[in-house]
């Protein structure tokens, strides 16, 4: 065992007895390299990241490449998910010398973590005109040993020119009407209007675009907005992407079809799309949606859960194939044979129903189960029973390993996303999964400063600090929270969150957001993106945050915070806006106001308050925010001197410090909330 055996990462336990000595990310390791002469390996990678374990297995379970590393070498490995910035900082510096980046990263440093050789998988032997994994060790020793000067120079160079660049940021000027029609032109531009979706393969779920092309339908009516977003949910529910047995969606598609999977199974994805197809119901009544959110929820309850209340981050991509071999997808695929051993006289109604061909659609003659015709065509209670039955089988075969730790930006969009949709579809166990996620963040990951964690596992917390996402991410759950059950602490919390974030994470004089902390450990560089790359930046999740609580509050200091932060929204937006889809939707509700809601009865559990609130949960105006409760309430500052109507329960909706009349209808006020 080397020293990960003390770490609580599963992804770093994965390493605790490989024959490298490898060090975790710390000041320590880097003296050692000091003290030692030695560069440093980094490797940054994930525990559902399937080329992850294949260098694993093919170089560092190596003996003979141990030897040369340990010999060479300070070797560090590290999490990407437990330390976003470490990773964010050294992947920057990998895409500005070989234009791409992925994991595993691969990173030669000096012993003051000044990067300057990079990569990310190094197979074995030579491959495809890539060097072996030996090769670039033994070329960067040699560098190391004999251009030694040149190496510092490389590094110093490296350092300054990442500090050089800058971002973009158009102060307090966040986008209008005009950027936000460029926005959507340029997205039309890269969608796929066959396959749907925007650009080609590998294709990701566009879970932030998607959001914001939804709000932008409802508040102008834009009629090809909402097809694209139709379109590309209705494509991926169909497709491989998503596990037409057990609910959820894979990572990505490999192709432009949605037919072949990466199949690791993230927490973030699922979070999100959960709340797309939530709001694409909501505005649209799609039973496909409504379908597609309730299994998305139930398979983060059932399969995500950890015993502490919380949500696992991943499920692996590979198994053992039964054969004792761990293969990627081994878990999902299946061949017409495989079928008819379940499923005996049904199997030719399975194989027609899911896709299932003897050519296959993966590999070795196995197929990924999709929707391929459209819904009705089959015998919907046969087609229960055969799912239940395969579903059934599935479950004897060896599952998929999970990676355990709770991540609290990710921990954070579950919230939201369960709360919303238990809201929505009269399901009051997801709403209590919800709270108890919440429950477990505050318990486990806040300090007495409100200082949070990153990372928790068996409900012990981890050592590292939460990064801007983290205050993000937890405070729209915890906002969502205090909308769906009208217990204002959830907001009381969102405030001691984000008010870190004003005085943690922002530049006073621009308005521009770091995604660590002022006080966090100091690194090359503080990284700061503001792009969306599987989940919403922190920046832009930030602004959003920000924005709600202001609407909630009235606070100026917050609505000017999230003004400034989304300037830079204005300058990306019209440009490249697949990569800042959640600022688009944040700029789509401070254009819509958003929108605050009060409703006011007796007790919560009056059946009148209830339509009410229902119904203002409901509403599609974006970014709304909605506080419940008695009129003597003071949990929400949006109750304040909002009286009974002649004794009736009432909602008031406010924009801009305007106000409509209050309604005691409930039709009245859907009428108010999805108008335009």
């Amino acid at each position: 065992m080397n020293r990960l055996a003390h770490e609580t990462s599963p992804y770093l336990l994965q390493h605790a007895d490989n024959p490298v000595d490898w060090w975790p990310w710390s000041a320590e390791a880097f003296d050692e390299a000091r003290k030692a002469g030695k560069p440093v390996l980094l490797s940054v990678g994930y525990s559902s990241c399937h080329w992850c374990h294949v260098m694993a297995h093919e170089s560092f379970e190596d003996r003979a490449t141990a030897d040369y590393l340990n010999q060479h070498f300070v070797s560090v490995k590290v999490d990407r998910e437990e330390r976003p910035d470490v990773d964010a900082v050294y992947m920057e510096a990998v895409q500005a010398a070989t234009g791409h980046g992925g994991w595993p990263m691969t990173v030669f440093l000096t012993p003051d973590a000044e990067p300057f050789y990079f990569g990310t998988y190094f197979p074995p032997e030579p491959r495809h005109g890539m060097p072996s994994f030996r090769q670039v060790l033994e070329g960067v020793q040699q560098a190391w040993t004999t251009r030694h000067d040149e190496v510092a120079e490389v590094a110093g160079k490296i350092v300054r020119d990442l500090a050089q660049r800058e971002i973009s940021h158009q102060g307090d000027r966040a986008p209008g009407e005009q950027e936000l029609a460029q926005a959507l032109l340029g997205l039309t531009r890269e969608y796929d209007a066959q396959r749907g979706g925007f650009g080609g393969a590998p294709k990701f779920p566009p879970s932030m675009v998607l959001e914001f092309l939804l709000r932008h339908h409802a508040r102008t009516g834009a009629e090809g907005a909402l097809q694209m977003a139709q379109d590309t949910c209705e494509r991926m529910a169909r497709g491989g992407i998503y596990d037409q047995l057990g609910g959820g969606f894979a990572r990505y598609s490999v192709d432009r079809d949605w037919t072949v999977p990466h199949f690791e199974k993230m927490l973030y994805d699922n979070a999100l799309l959960c709340r797309v197809y939530a709001h694409l119901w909501r505005s649209t009544g799609s039973d496909l949606a409504r379908r597609v959110a309730l299994e998305t929820a139930d398979f983060l309850v059932g399969e995500l859960r950890t015993s502490e209340g919380g949500f696992a981050s991943a499920l692996d991509a590979d198994s053992d194939d039964g054969t004792g071999r761990h293969v990627e997808g081994a878990y999902y695929v299946w061949t017409p044979q495989q079928l008819r051993e379940v499923l005996g006289a049904d199997a030719e109604l399975a194989a027609r129903h899911f896709g299932v061909t003897e050519e296959g659609t993966f590999e070795q003659g196995q197929s990924v189960l999709q929707l391929p015709q459209d819904e009705g065509v089959s015998d919907a209670e046969k087609v229960a029973s055969v799912k239940g039955r395969l579903l059934a089988a599935r479950a004897r075969r060896p599952a998929p390993g999970r990676d355990d730790k709770v991540v609290a930006a990710w921990n954070g969009l579950a919230v939201a996303a369960l709360a919303e949709t238990g809201a929505y579809f009269d399901r009051p166990d997801l709403v209590e999964a919800a709270l108890a996620a919440a429950d477990l963040l505050v318990r486990v990951h806040l300090d007495e400063h409100a200082h949070l964690a990153r990372t928790s596992k068996d409900g012990r917390v981890g050592p590292n600090a939460g990064v801007l996402e983290d205050y993000a991410d937890v405070a729209e759950g915890f906002l969502a929270l205090a909308s769906v059950t009208g217990e204002g602490v959830w907001l009381d919390f969102a405030g001691l969150l984000l008010d870190h974030v004003l005085d943690r994470f922002t530049d006073p004089e621009t308005g521009a957001l770091y995604d660590t902390a002022s006080d966090a450990e100091k690194l090359i560089r503080r990284p700061q993106d503001p792009t969306d790359n599987a989940a919403p930046s922190g920046w832009t999740a930030a602004a959003g945050a920000l924005l709600g609580y202001a609407a909630h509050t009235g606070s100026q200091a917050h609505r000017t915070a999230a003004e400034r932060a989304l300037g830079v929204v204005k300058t990306l937006g019209p440009r490249v806006p697949r990569f800042v889809g959640w600022g688009l939707a944040v700029a789509e509700a401070l254009l819509d106001g958003p929108k605050e809601v009060a409703v006011v009865g007796p007790s919560r559990t009056d059946e009148r308050t209830g339509a009410l609130h229902r119904t203002a949960l409901l509403g599609t105006a974006p970014g709304a925010v909605v506080a419940v409760g008695t009129t003597d309430s003071d949990e929400f500052p949006l109750l304040a001197d909002r009286p009974l109507v002649a004794g009736e329960p009432a909602a008031y909706v406010c924009r801009h410090f305007t106000c409509d009349a209050p309604t005691t209808d409930p039709e009245r006020l859907r009428a108010t909330l999805n108008g335009r």
